[in-house]
């Protein structure tokens, strides 16, 4: 029989990260040391840590766009395309001795999976349960997902008593809405959204949607103190730029006590490697609770699409003891594939490809109402948490992320974002009103690549400007400048984020 539950984003808003780890779970201290041992590091000579102090310095003037502004990937940045497939570019500069692990990459990004037993070997091991049956369903031309089918899961969890959180005894980290023939999703989801008027300065107003889900659970009800997080899958642009800057260079930006009194206090997330078995900074998924690429992509591989793969090699996915029938379905792991679903050649193109989308190039750096609302967008304090660019690593044997100028604006630290945003579920060191800044590079160009408009966590803005009206806590200021902006100053800012 179904049980009915229902959960309202209201003023309390969903978030989370997709990809959440799926080895028991390590509350890590925020003063632990991480290490990166994913990457190849030549040390930086002084000399060079000059020229980086420079070229990060904010801009002097908004007069004209910076050197190298409109190449938001550095040296791996891609044209800009006119049609949907605009995210789904190699990066300019990976060799071409790696294109065809590329392109390998992207035939299983967008594989359709199919049940076990089936003639079909290398496609087999679906599920039992599952969320979507191919990575390329959730993330739509290889950007955001968008609120309402394979677009956004349910993620959920119960308190441990001790800080950290465990799975649901019944329903695992995730809650499926999908599974094989002679089986039963997990749950159907009932989204319904309630309208916030806003006053803006200047005669205008904006209507917010506050969320509200509807869980049609199909195996009884959550354990007591269940918490759950409604979560869009994030653009895959840029990730291996993203991994490669230096932690320290993020770690330096952190401020968890303001010190210097913005109020902006980011911290890190600080993860236990599944992979390396080390403390490493959490990097990737709305509240930066995977630290690479390859341990994001296991993770999504395991818990979306119950595939097993070596760094989470149980054929069943979330499947929890209680949901014996799933555990015992057959699984499409064979010796050719190294007793798993997706083997160590599989997983290594996928990462490959997944580190290798590259960043479109911006548009209009230099026209006057972009380079004005660039102005505005640093006058309200959003570089307090989106800061525009880094240096990543010199990186050994490494061409595409290798000392490169990137302006992904974001900090990659975790940030307060206030009552209206907060999931009251923590993750890792995130709290329950923390998550990661969003890089905002080919921020303008998610309706060309998904054919309509959602942003945010759960995707409950239909716009850039609901997006900024939902930002709280920390961010509350930067938000109350932009609602207090005259009309043509707030239509300069959006052309700027819409620029990106």
């Amino acid at each position: 029989m179904a049980m009915r539950a229902i959960f309202t984003g209201g003023l309390v808003g969903l978030i989370g990260c997709a990809g959440v780890g799926l080895a028991e779970e390590v509350i890590l201290d925020a003063g632990t040391d991480v290490a990166e041992p994913h990457l190849s590091i030549v040390p930086r000579t002084q000399a060079e840590q000059v020229r980086i102090d420079a070229v990060l310095a904010p801009p002097a003037s908004f007069d004209s766009a910076e050197p190298f502004e409109s190449r938001s990937g550095g040296g791996a940045t891609v044209r800009r395309r006119s049609d949907d497939r605009v995210l789904s570019q190699a990066a300019a500069n990976l060799p071409e001795s790696d294109r065809l692990d590329f392109e390998l990459g992207r035939a299983m990004f967008e594989k359709i999976w199919v049940a076990s037993p089936s003639s079909t070997k290398a496609s087999d091991g679906l599920g039992p349960l599952y969320h979507a049956r191919s990575c390329g369903s959730c993330h739509i031309n290889d950007g955001r997902g968008f609120a309402g089918g394979d677009g956004l899961l349910i993620r959920v969890s119960v308190p441990d008593g001790a800080g950290g959180t465990l799975p649901d005894v019944t329903y695992g980290r995730q809650l499926q809405h999908k599974a094989l023939s002679g089986m039963e999703a997990e749950f159907q989801l009932q989204l319904s959204y309630e309208k916030i008027p806003v006053v803006l300065a200047g005669g205008e107003t904006a209507s917010l949607r506050a969320p509200t889900y509807g869980l049609d659970l199909r195996a009884g009800p959550l354990s007591d103190g269940a918490m759950i997080s409604p979560r869009v899958a994030p653009a895959m642009i840029g990730l291996g730029l993203l991994e490669a800057i230096p932690a320290e260079d993020i770690l330096a930006l952190a401020d968890p006590e303001d010190v210097d009194g913005d109020g902006i206090s980011g911290r890190a997330n600080v993860v236990m490697s599944a992979q390396y078995g080390v403390a490493m900074l959490g990097r990737f998924g709305h509240k930066a609770t995977q630290p690479s690429v390859n341990e994001q992509s296991a993770a999504a591989f395991s818990a979306d699409l119950g595939l097993s793969t070596p760094l989470f090699p149980w054929h069943w996915g979330d499947c929890t003891e209680a949901q014996a029938n799933c555990r015992a379905a057959p699984h499409g792991g064979d010796v050719e594939r190294e007793g798993l679903e997706v083997d160590s050649q599989a997983m290594d193109v996928v990462t490959l490809y997944s580190r290798h989308l590259g960043v479109p190039e911006r548009a209009d750096v230099d026209a006057p109402e972009v380079l004005r609302g660039k102005a505005l967008f640093h006058d309200a304090g959003c570089v307090g948490c989106h800061t525009p660019k880094h240096v990543t690593h010199r990186l050994d044997g490494q061409v595409t992320g290798s000392f490169q100028l990137i302006w992904p604006y974001s900090d990659v630290l975790l940030h307060d974002m206030g009552e209206g945003l907060a999931d009251h579920r923590p993750d890792g060191l995130a709290n329950g009103r923390e998550w990661r800044t969003a890089p905002l590079w080919g921020l303008g160009l998610v309706a060309q690549a998904g054919g309509a408009q959602g942003y945010l966590h759960d995707g409950r803005a239909r716009s850039i400007l609901e997006a900024v009206l939902w930002h709280g806590g920390e961010a509350a200021r930067s938000k109350e400048n932009v609602v207090a902006m005259a009309p043509e100053d707030r239509a300069a800012l959006l052309a700027f984020l819409e620029s990106l």
